[in-house]
């Protein structure tokens, strides 16, 4: 509420707190409010639009089964197929309504923090519990695809590149701001290192990709 100056009886300007201040200054830049907002309204407008091509996809699947979906490319890569597992439906609906609404609320929360909102400690402790779900899942999904299903849906690739660097950040913004409770040192380490870490699981995905489908890469399957 504004003041009233006893020497004039008029209104002082009112003082605005940024009620990071006082550990801003320690955090990471990419864990303030701006720059992961951003993240999250772009990895979360990523993730919506892979899922929501797969659900139009999926919608056409079952009205058609012989329907070729976009990235049906050969017997390596091919969403419809992928469509087909029991993998695709885990809970008894197609995952990739999870990831709907999942990055519709990554797109939410990220543009609140651009219009300045503050969040309780619970709240970011919520939001950290999905991502970390969000991303153990993304991990099954990677594995079953391939050493399971053996078949690389492009989309589905597209919904794990933007898990990795909402995960690695929004994870690094909780324990830079105390949310989770981590030693200085390690906080200072992890919040220099987000990047570092991101590129490696990035690095980490291609790789086991190439190993997994070397075959293919080496033109010895017989497609």
């Amino acid at each position: 509420m504004p003041s009233i100056s006893p020497l004039s009886g008029t209104h002082a300007p009112e003082r605005t707190v940024d009620p990071d201040s006082s550990t801003a200054g320690a955090r990471p830049p990419m864990t303030r409010d701006r720059p992961l907002g951003w993240l999250m309204v772009i990895t979360g407008i990523i993730g919506w639009l892979a899922s929501g091509t797969l659900v139009l996809e999926k919608l056409e699947v079952l009205k058609d089964p012989n329907h070729t979906t976009v990235c049906d490319v050969n017997p390596w890569i091919s969403c419809g197929q992928v469509m087909q597992t029991w993998q695709s439906s885990l809970f008894g609906f197609p995952n990739m309504f999870i990831g709907i609404v999942a990055f519709a609320i990554t797109i939410t929360v990220g543009m609140s923090l651009l219009a300045g909102a503050q969040f309780a400690r619970w709240y970011w402790l919520g939001l950290q519990a999905g991502v970390t779900l969000g991303f153990a899942f993304v991990v099954w999904l990677w594995s079953q695809a391939l050493y399971v299903i053996h078949i690389l849906c492009p989309f589905c690739m597209v919904v794990w590149a933007a898990m990795i660097p909402l995960f690695v950040w929004v994870t690094i913004r909780n324990i830079s701001a105390g949310v989770i409770p981590a030693p200085a040192n390690a906080a200072r380490i992890l919040g220099d290192s987000g990047w570092i870490i991101t590129a490696l699981l990035y690095v980490a995905v291609i790789a086991t990709i190439f190993f997994a489908f070397i075959q293919v890469f080496a033109g010895t399957s017989g497609f």
